[in-house]
């Protein structure tokens, strides 16, 4: 819905990504682009999407159920906040929806992409989160790059009730075109005063559509 709703932004290149590890399958589809104004420039206005299903192999009635996750989030770019930008967003997850809102950070190359926010739900005993995305893709060849990403996503809470949460994806690979495949690892760290580990290594695909 997403895709079709913001068309007009995200006309460009749409990632979606495969992500067989040994413990679950991921697919994710994320994109940010600017609105275009009525000359056709990017906007201040910046859109960001990303929607993510994972299925646990063990898998049963009952149990390791499938897990999803949108994020749809606005922020309004003012180039003197070099980068900096107020951020709105809504998420949907198996557990609710949760209202944030806070502050982002965006730098763009042909090479380096640095994504950055700390938000704080709207809600009664917030959680606070701080999620980064760094991607570096240099090129080996005309036609081929070294494809890495790194994604950290770290959840605090406000309340003694809540546990915190702390999760890196990475992706060393290569790209070839629009194809982008190599190796990941998926890494969660849940809990309160001990944190439990849990790890997903395998092997990912991208395209860029």
């Amino acid at each position: 819905m997403a895709v079709v709703l913001f068309k007009g932004a995200a006309f460009a290149q749409i990632p979606v990504e495969f992500f067989a590890g040994d413990k679950k399958a991921t697919v994710d589809i994320m994109f940010f682009r600017f609105f275009k104004n009525s000359s056709g420039e990017n906007s201040k206005f910046l859109f960001f999407s990303r929607n993510r299903a994972a299925i646990d192999y063990k898998m049963s009635e009952t149990e390791n159920l499938p897990q999803f996750g949108f994020t749809e989030a606005i922020s309004y770019n003012h180039p003197k906040l070099k980068g900096f930008a107020p951020v709105f967003l809504g998420q949907v997850f198996n557990s609710g929806i949760y209202p944030k809102a806070g502050f982002q950070y965006v730098h763009f190359t042909n090479q380096i992409t640095i994504f950055s926010w700390f938000v704080t739900e709207t809600l009664q005993n917030p959680l606070l989160d701080y999620y980064l995305l760094f991607r570096f893709v240099p090129k080996i060849s005309e036609k081929t790059g070294l494809f890495t990403q790194v994604e950290s996503l770290n959840t605090l809470p406000t309340s003694q009730l809540d546990g915190f949460s702390f999760s890196q994806r990475i992706r060393i690979g290569l790209k070839k075109q629009s194809f982008q495949f190599g190796v990941g690892a998926d890494l969660t760290e849940k809990g309160r005063n001990s944190l439990n580990l849990t790890a997903n290594s395998g092997l990912f695909i991208r395209y860029e559509f």
